[in-house]
């Protein structure tokens, strides 16, 4: 497979990340997108690592969801693509199914336990379909991650619930995102642990 310049990294264990907003409005301009903001502020607080940012806000649609994530993969070279918005029940939300189009193996446990953390706050948290996916392409492989619309509902289930000392109650999925971008061959993520600590196997853990 022939890289583009876009899959050059500044440095060696850059991490390239995605964000896909997805909204029909937000994308014609009739409000502001609130989602990308939410999701690079959080991730900027959160990762110690260099990160490169691929945004993109796009409509709604089925076709447009699963073209966005394939070419910040195949031609950004993106180890992480976090989308948020589309994944509730109305007809025009599809982005889970899009998803899975773009993927090449399930990760369910990611939606599974966004699920657990919304719930702690709402009983409709049942309605989301978030889901997960790797797309496994010759020499890369990336990890994709359908993320809520709300910015609050975005930094809970990235973090986690923590008490008022700051213990975890219910871990945050972004806890486990390193390792996974560890096994699928993508560069090593450090966290800053007051925000989110990542979770490694000891025999994992670069001193």
């Amino acid at each position: 497979m022939k890289h583009t310049e876009a899959w050059k990294r500044n440095a060696p264990n850059e991490i390239k990340i995605g964000l896909i907003s997805i909204s029909d409005r937000a994308s014609k301009g009739v409000y502001n997108d609130e989602g990308i903001p939410a999701l690079q502020s959080w991730l900027i607080s959160a990762i110690k690592t260099p990160c490169a940012f691929h945004e993109r806000l796009i409509a709604d649609e089925y076709e447009t969801i699963t073209e966005t994530i394939v070419e910040l993969v195949d031609d950004m070279g993106c180890d992480l693509i976090l989308t948020t918005g589309g994944t509730g029940p109305s007809r025009r939300d599809v982005t889970p199914e899009a998803t899975l189009d773009a993927g090449t193996r399930e990760m369910p446990g990611f939606g599974e336990q966004m699920r657990q953390i919304s719930l702690q706050f709402v009983p409709t948290a049942i309605l989301s379909r978030q889901t997960a996916v790797l797309r496994e392409i010759e020499e890369h492989t990336a990890l994709i991650i359908n993320l809520p619309g709300q910015p609050k509902a975005i930094a809970e289930t990235l973090e986690g619930l923590k008490d008022a000392d700051g213990k975890t109650l219910v871990p945050g999925i972004f806890a486990a995102v390193p390792y996974c971008i560890d096994l699928i061959g993508g560069p090593y993520i450090e966290t800053n642990e007051s925000i989110i600590k990542a979770f490694r196997p000891k025999s994992a853990i670069k001193k």
